[in-house]
């Protein structure tokens, strides 16, 4: 995958023996860049009845409860690599709305963020627990939860 922030590819990350992606923390990912993580609002807004609004729920920073699941992103410099708008690219019907957050702040928090492209997204990524990669701590997800910005916002949704 090109990427026009470092001008080469990224390495195709190892697989496990069922063809997984091993989890790991892909050093061809930079600090500076920022992931997407694409909002479903069936699945990710909730109701806040103390604020009297709706908002972001904390299940959006969780990862799969897959034995090696992380939590799906897509890595912004590969799409803007692509010549594609980030904002057009993560929009599909189910996924209304995304956030984005810098791989600084998920690093910072002792995540491991990794390439995991799949065959119909090469943009895309994973980040892992450090000590279990299915797991997040509470802390953890409060951080990637108040560090993200909306990249597409959804109407009336608060993020916290």
């Amino acid at each position: 995958m090109l990427c026009p922030k470092r001008e080469q590819k990224l390495r195709l990350p190892d697989l496990d023996d069922n063809g997984d992606v091993v989890p790991h923390d892909h050093d061809e990912i930079q600090n500076d860049d920022f992931l997407i993580r694409r909002v479903n609002p069936k699945q990710h807004v909730v109701p806040d009845d103390n604020r009297g609004c709706r908002r972001i729920s904390s299940k959006l920073f969780q990862p799969s409860s897959a034995e090696n699941g992380g939590m799906s992103v897509d890595i912004k410099p590969l799409i803007e690599g692509l010549g594609e708008a980030p904002e057009q690219y993560v929009v599909t019907p189910v996924f209304l709305g995304a956030v984005e957050f810098s791989v600084d702040v998920a690093r910072g928090n002792n995540l491991r963020v990794g390439y995991d492209p799949l065959p119909d997204n090469e943009c895309h990524g994973e980040v892992w627990g450090s000590n279990r990669p299915n797991r997040f701590s509470g802390s953890q997800n409060k951080a990637l939860h108040r560090s993200c910005r909306w990249l597409v916002e959804l109407d009336d949704v608060e993020l916290i």
